[in-house]
C-alpha cells in the first residue's frame, strides 16, 4: 500500500501533485487582517496580471508620523510633476550626502 499526496487548487478545486503547484502570499487585501497563503497551479498564476513593472510603491509620512505604502501606477506618477524623471534624479536619497555635497573637512 502507498500513500499518494495530492493538493487542491486554493482557486479552482483541481487536483495534482505538489511538484505543480505555486504558494502565493496575500499580504494585504480589505478583507483580511493577516497574511493568507494559497495553493495555486501554476497556470492559474495567469489570473493574476502582474503590474510591478508599471507600479510605483511610496512609503509616505505624515506629520503627526504616521506611515503609510501607497500604491500608484506609473502613469499617474509621473502626471504628479511636468518633468517627474528629473524630479527623481534630483530628489535627495534616503542614505548618505545630500546630492551636491562634497567629502572634506573644508580646508583647501
Amino acid at each position: 500500500m502507498a500513500i499518494v499526496s495530492k493538493k487542491v487548487s486554493d482557486l479552482t478545486g483541481k487536483e495534482a501533485d505538489d511538484k505543480q503547484f505555486a504558494a502565493v502570499v496575500v499580504r494585504q487585501h480589505p478583507d483580511i487582517d493577516q497574511p493568507k497563503a494559497l495553493d495555486v497551479l501554476v497556470p492559474e498564476l495567469k489570473s493574476f496580471s502582474d503590474i510591478s513593472e508599471d507600479l510605483v510603491i511610496l512609503e509616505i509620512t505624515m506629520p503627526d508620523g504616521t506611515r503609510r505604502d501607497a500604491y500608484v501606477p506609473l502613469e499617474e506618477f509621473n502626471k504628479a510633476a511636468p518633468d517627474m524623471p528629473k524630479v527623481l534624479k534630483e530628489a535627495r536619497g534616503t542614505r548618505g550626502r545630500v546630492p551636491g555635497t562634497r567629502v572634506g573637512n573644508g580646508n583647501g
